[in-house]
């Protein structure tokens, strides 16, 4: 495993903190150093470029954490405190030091882990009534979300048809490993000939005003049952990730319930969003975009058969998963 940057290793210090906790636990993800303390979460920026984003320059890394508390805020006012300095002073690093500023952390409330959707899913603890109550916040989050026409034309055929291209470009190394010939064509004629028929209905969601800023990533690891709903987590390093219709939102939170088996909560959580929002088209592309939402979930997992730093082991397991939500994916081709 690669040696810790000076700075992550600092921040493993209790001392490092204002409020020194009793104990600091390191989290990676492929983006970000994410530092749980006894009541707080700090989360550092990688300086990496993966194509889709860009942490490269101090000034990028800050840019995307002040991005990061703004856009989250919308959802989750209460757990997104803010952005600190990390900074370097008489040879020590801390945070929010009087020294130069070296580095930036987005600081949060921690969320009880135990209140999570998917561990609460897991112990089969969500309820027909839970799943109605996102339903009804995310329709307020939407109807209060940003649209123009920049936002609008990322519910067009060229943007999505985009988005679908790149997805089987990606993909094109992993048939065989994670996804068959057969299937791979098989969601790929499906996903064409989808939005060739389909055109006018796109074009109809963009002058209904059904494209929306969004949050991107929804699904059931970034929702919390604690003090209300927290929604948290949103993509701030892409708009166009960001940007989509509601529906593709609605189906991408509908997938993972059925990805967790629970078919039922995703039929409840899809006909309370509709009841509600009045979005009566919004089952009309709803298997579309549950097929691509699965296909990106199954793509993310294959890629991760790449990192030199992921063990067999792991890898084997990683392995399973994507095979899961291609499966998933297939399923609603009809």
């Amino acid at each position: 495993m690669p040696q810790l940057p000076e700075t992550a290793k600092a921040l493993l210090d209790p001392k490092a903190y204002p409020e020194t906790p009793k104990q600091v636990e390191l989290v990676q993800t492929q983006m970000s150093f994410i530092f749980l303390t006894d009541d707080y979460v700090y989360k550092v920026k990688k300086s990496v470029n993966l194509g889709y984003l860009d942490y490269t320059t101090l000034d990028k890394r800050h840019f995307y954490c002040q991005r990061e508390v703004e856009l989250n805020r919308r959802l989750c006012p209460e757990v997104y405190l803010g952005v600190v300095p990390i900074t370097r002073g008489g040879g020590d690093i801390i945070i929010g030091g009087r020294g130069e500023a070296i580095e930036y952390a987005v600081k949060m409330r921690r969320l009880p882990q135990e209140a999570m959707m998917d561990a609460l899913l897991t112990n089969n603890q969500v309820s027909p009534g839970m799943v109605v109550r996102v339903a009804q916040r995310l329709v307020e989050f939407h109807q209060e979300a940003e649209t123009n026409a920049n936002i609008g034309a990322f519910g067009g055929l060229n943007a999505i048809t985009k988005n679908t291209e790149e997805n089987f470009t990606q993909t094109e190394k992993y048939i065989g490993s994670t996804i068959s010939r057969e299937k791979y064509q098989r969601i790929r004629d499906y996903t064409d000939s989808f939005t060739e028929k389909n055109a006018s209905l796109f074009h109809k969601r963009i002058a209904d005003g059904r494209i929306r800023d969004c949050h991107g990533d929804l699904h059931a690891a970034h929702i919390c049952f604690a003090d209300g709903i927290c929604i948290y987590d949103c993509i701030e390093f892409n708009d166009r990730f960001r940007y989509c219709d509601v529906a593709s939102e609605v189906a991408f939170l509908a997938m993972d319930l059925d990805h967790y088996g629970r078919a039922d909560l995703s039929h409840g959580f899809v006909n309370a969003y509709i009841d509600i929002s009045q979005d009566k088209e919004l089952s009309e592309l709803l298997k579309f975009y549950k097929c691509y939402r699965a296909y990106v979930r199954g793509k993310v997992e294959s890629f991760k058969l790449d990192d030199a730093y992921i063990s067999g082991e792991e890898k084997a397991k990683v392995l399973a998963v994507a095979r899961r939500y291609f499966e998933l994916a297939e399923s609603y081709v009809h």
